[in-house]
């Protein structure tokens, strides 16, 4: 790979050490511009999911769209539902379906309620690369599903060439954040027809700090 793990390593404690002191624990970022790619071409645009070796420091918001037994195996897990009956309210009231879709990283969903989530939240969780993981209206048990949304991280490529990703948070050890980093490199040069070919540069920054740049 273009990148070796200790020019990762290297980025990232530049990037914390130049990140001035918040009052809150900052994500780490990692930019990935790209080069030589028509992004008029649908098939040059992707979506991904990348489980990150080391989590994301700090664990997403999950939300279950549900009734019946899924609902209750993630209220048993302390995760938000929303019932069909709130489904429909949702419906008539777009701001809060809004904000319901900002407000979550990760949707699960009872495969029932999904032809109304499409009607009702897919304008609003679509574009996000939001919509849920589907499951069987009798899953009993969500924990396998939920321990993995909490280490995975989305991407996406779709109208500009750069790929924004969280690699997780200034409190982790430099070494586990370069290897967040270098699992999802792997996964978009994969997703590249030239691959590594095709990377033009890489960032890493604090959420409030300035980017570094990677070096080769």
């Amino acid at each position: 790979m273009a990148y070796d793990r200790q020019k990762l390593v290297e980025a990232v404690k530049e990037a914390k050490a130049r990140a001035k002191p918040r009052n809150f624990t900052q994500t780490v970022e990692m930019a990935v511009n790209l080069k030589d790619i028509d992004l008029r071409k649908p098939e040059n645009r992707f979506k991904l999911e990348v489980v990150l070796p080391n989590g994301r420091g700090k664990d997403p918001k999950i939300a279950v769209i549900a009734d019946g037994a899924v609902a209750e195996a993630a209220k048993k897990l302390g995760l938000d539902v929303i019932s069909g009956e709130q489904l429909e309210e949702l419906a008539k009231n777009p701001r809060e379906a809004r904000k319901l879709a900002k407000n979550y990283d990760f949707f699960i969903a009872a495969a029932p309620l999904m032809p109304k989530i499409g009607r009702y939240l897919g304008r609003y969780l679509g574009p996000r690369n939001k919509m849920p993981q589907v499951v069987p209206p009798t899953m009993t048990n969500l924990e396998p599903i939920v321990a993995r949304l909490k280490r995975t991280v989305r991407v996406q490529l779709k109208n500009n060439p750069v790929v924004h990703a969280r690699i997780g948070t200034e409190d982790m050890d430099d070494e586990k954040l370069a290897e967040n980093a270098e699992a999802i490199l792997n996964a978009i040069i994969n997703k590249l027809e030239r691959g590594e070919n095709q990377v033009k540069s890489v960032h890493l920054k604090t959420t409030m700090g300035p980017a570094v740049k990677v070096e080769r």
